[in-house]
């Protein structure tokens, strides 16, 4: 089953500094039929003007994964974190017993990210942050891993059954991803570009809300750039 979410129908909010589209019910967005996805629970669409972002605020019990799709975001935190994260790059949060931190856009432009946040299977762990470039050469016609809660050497480390996968089609290219089984929760929304999913289609910032399939083929109808979050439930 994979059900089309236009990007039209996703919830919205316009702070003037923050243009926030929402996948799934958030702040003042509530919406029964959309309160998460397997063991994600949040899936933001924002837009940062230049200048401005996010003054401190506390989070707990939460992995929260930042891919920047243009711009930058600048992260400071009450451990002492700090660190900017450009596009295509991406940072996690793993918010445990309490972590407060802030979230600004200190560049000249616009600066566009997808804010995920999956629910932790554990509690109790300190809180962390980190951040990793994921070139997009490497994620050319091909899935890859960025975090994980799998022991992927290469992925940021999250504390949740899941991962949260990118990758890069030009048009006409396609690309496959299996599924560990049936059960397993997928969301994919393209950053950019038009796809097809499994014969869906699927317009930039759409996403499709995926489950009871094992394998994906993806075919770019334009040049495309992917994010894929799989899941238990």
């Amino acid at each position: 089953m994979i059900e089309r979410r236009p990007f039209n129908s996703l919830g919205a909010a316009n702070h003037g500094w923050l243009d926030a589209k929402h996948h799934f019910s958030f702040a003042q967005y509530y919406d029964s039929t959309r309160m998460g996805w397997g063991a994600l629970r949040v899936w933001n669409d924002d837009t940062i003007a230049a200048g401005s972002g996010f003054p401190p605020h506390p989070h707990a019990d939460m992995e929260i994964i930042t891919y920047v799709r243009d711009g930058a975001i600048s992260h400071e935190d009450n451990l002492g974190n700090k660190g900017r994260t450009e596009a295509g790059d991406v940072q996690v949060m793993s918010a445990g017993t309490g972590i407060r931190h802030s979230e600004y856009n200190y560049e000249s432009d616009t600066t566009r990210i997808f804010q995920i946040w999956i629910v932790p299977n554990r509690r109790g762990d300190p809180p962390s942050w980190g951040a990793k470039p994921f070139p997009k050469d490497d994620r050319s016609g091909q899935f890859v891993v960025l975090a994980s809660g799998e022991g992927n050497e290469d992925a940021l480390p999250i504390r949740a059954d899941g991962s949260v996968l990118g990758a890069t089609l030009k048009a006409g290219e396609s690309v496959e991803y299996s599924f560990a089984d049936a059960r397993r929760y997928g969301y994919l929304v393209p950053a950019t570009g038009k796809i097809e999913v499994n014969g869906v289609e699927l317009e930039a910032r759409d996403g499709a809300a995926i489950k009871d399939e094992t394998v994906l083929r993806i075919t770019a109808i334009e040049d495309a750039e992917l994010i894929l979050v799989d899941t238990a439930a």
